[in-house]
């Protein structure tokens, strides 16, 4: 599996427009796209954390260079004080409850 991890800060007032944006988000339409988990921070409520998972490390530039992504990027920056902090990676290791 392959995945992102982004820290986002929201700009004032745009708290509802960035969790809508998030549950309208086409990515869980694409293929291979297999989660999503976004975090507020308990220290600073305009911090937030958005961690994203695919099948594979193709799965996800296919959908990072796709217009869908792009378009869908460019509203969320709109709710954004400035440019995403992206860290992308190999997940190594995962575990669920059973």
């Amino acid at each position: 599996m392959y995945g992102t991890i982004a820290r986002l800060r929201a700009k004032l007032g745009a708290h509802e427009l960035l969790i809508d944006t998030g549950t309208q988000d086409p990515v869980r339409q694409v293929p291979g796209f297999v989660t999503q988990y976004v975090y507020r921070s308990d220290v600073d409520p305009n911090e937030y954390w958005l961690a994203v998972v695919f099948e594979s490390k193709e799965a996800y530039r296919a959908n990072a260079a796709s217009p869908a992504q792009d378009i869908t990027y460019r509203r969320l920056r709109e709710l954004l004080t400035d440019d995403p902090e992206w860290h992308d990676g190999e997940i190594v290791t995962a575990f669920e409850a059973i």
